[in-house]
């Protein structure tokens, strides 16, 4: 039986293997022949927005959820 911890750990492999092909296996293999990861693997740009996109966003999310603790604790 699956709980969600199963499913966000599979949810994060699964985008650590991706993201893994996108910016580094794929000058050493051929492309995939799936559109959305040969894409990536052709992109010298926005590749790297997808893969910093997560801890950025985290970031930001937790920087604001202390700034607001703050603010309701003062």
């Amino acid at each position: 039986m699956l709980n969600i911890g199963h499913i966000i750990t599979t949810l994060t492999v699964a985008f650590f293997v991706i993201a893994s092909y996108a910016i580094l296996f794929n000058t050493f293999l051929p492309l995939s022949g799936i559109y959305a990861l040969d894409v990536l693997a052709q992109d010298t740009h926005y590749k790297y927005f997808t893969l910093f996109i997560i801890p950025v966003g985290s970031y930001f999310v937790i920087a604001n959820w202390v700034g607001w603790q703050y603010y309701q604790n003062s």
